[in-house]
């Protein structure tokens, strides 16, 4: 077991050799990473030897505030603003930042690391969302957003993981149901449009686990099941489900909220859920799925150099555009991806999305492309504040 343990250390240190990518970045294989806390584990368990400690490091004074009592049972609206910024801080006091935020608000999104974090909260206390990120380190690029002029969330996505009862359809079960992964309450409300069944909470550094898959999948009521992940790291979750079930479940395997649109389009309930599995595949494959997200670290790649609150347009491939305003990194992603065959745009907004960013991407693609259709719809994704389908 130590053996593995120091194997797995060694070549966890190696990575950056073997990927470009994670050399580029300045960081090591995530679940290379993983794999390693897991050997530590059984290492700790079998032999006895002591968890690795990390140094300890100088703790923050911080004060958390009780959450406000009317968050318990309103809706999103209760907490009217929306709070982002870039956060440089020591790793050590990310914890007690973390409980801070937790007292004050809903809907947090943290991730980054190495000293730079992407901070996103839904609060009604700005100044306690600000001053946490001051007690921490430097907050910059602080952007406060009032959702009851931009994008209105309902109670589900705010709170962590909810019921599923809460989430599945009210319409008679049909043979084969959906049940797909999604966050913001716009991207809900179409997924159900198009007939998804179950809805479960869940994409970009919210993995559903396979208990809370299973459920949904057994909550529909359906003699078979088809999941939608639409998160290429939800999709190995998604395809435990079948063995853990009685009927037949398969998945098919959407990296993103678009692919998992143009998938429905599709879906027929009354055929099995193999057929459905092949046709939705076939449909979702043929859109191109991009979005638009903010750097939170300096890298270098093959679109060039990245700094630091730069915004990016990403498709599967990695980062296609770069430009220091949304609208641009958008506008110069659709030129590198638009193709005389293409006919429908998909705009889904997500936080953080403008009236005037909105209108100057979609002046651009009337101009440049006159006669491709653009569709717009709210979305309330966290993140990324466009999501881009081209088919």
């Amino acid at each position: 077991m130590r053996s593995s343990r120091g194997a797995a250390a060694a070549a966890l240190a190696y990575t950056p050799e073997q990927l470009p990518v994670l050399k580029q970045a300045g960081v090591v294989d995530s679940g290379g990473t993983g794999l390693l806390l897991l050997l530590d584990a059984f290492t700790h368990v079998v032999t006895g030897d002591p968890l690795p400690i990390a140094p300890e490091l100088d703790t923050i004074e911080v004060h958390a505030q009780e959450p406000s009592k009317e968050h318990g049972e309103g809706g999103i609206a209760d907490l009217r603003y929306e709070v982002m910024y870039l956060l440089d801080a020591d790793d050590s006091k990310m914890s007690a930042f973390r409980e801070v935020w937790a007292g004050i608000g809903d809907s947090i999104v943290i991730v980054g690391g190495e000293g730079l974090y992407n901070c996103h909260i839904h609060t009604d206390n700005i100044g306690a969302a600000i001053e946490a990120a001051l007690d921490a380190g430097r907050p910059r690029q602080i952007r406060i957003t009032d959702l009851l002029d931009e994008v209105v969330e309902e109670k589900w996505v705010r709170e962590g993981r909810a019921e599923h009862e809460d989430d599945v359809s009210d319409e008679p079960a049909p043979p084969t149901a959906i049940v797909a992964v999604v966050v913001g309450e716009g991207v809900a409300r179409i997924f159900r449009s198009l007939g998804v069944r179950t809805l479960v909470k869940g994409g970009q550094s919210m993995n559903p686990s396979t208990a809370e898959l299973v459920e949904a999948a057994k909550s529909t009521g359906s003699t078979e099941v088809v999941i939608l992940p639409n998160n290429k790291n939800i999709r190995p979750v998604a395809e435990q489900v079948g063995a853990l079930v009685d009927f037949p479940v398969t998945v098919v395997p959407t990296n993103s909220i678009v692919e998992g649109f143009a998938a429905l389009i599709a879906y027929d309930p009354s055929a099995s859920a193999a057929e459905n599995a092949k046709e939705m595949s076939e449909a979702a494959s043929r859109v191109i799925a991009a979005e638009i997200t903010q750097a939170v670290r300096d890298t270098t790649t093959d679109a060039g150099e990245v700094h630091v609150g730069d915004w990016i347009g990403l498709t599967g491939k990695g980062v296609i555009s770069i430009a220091e305003s949304v609208s641009s990194a958008a506008n110069r992603l659709f030129e590198k991806l638009m193709t005389p065959e293409h006919e429908l745009i998909t705009i889904i907004e997500g936080e953080g999305a403008t009236q005037a960013n909105t209108r100057r991407i979609t002046e651009f693609l009337h101009e440049k492309y006159p006669d491709v259709e653009v569709e717009t719809h709210p979305g309330g994704q966290p993140l990324y504040p466009y999501l881009f389908g081209i088919e």
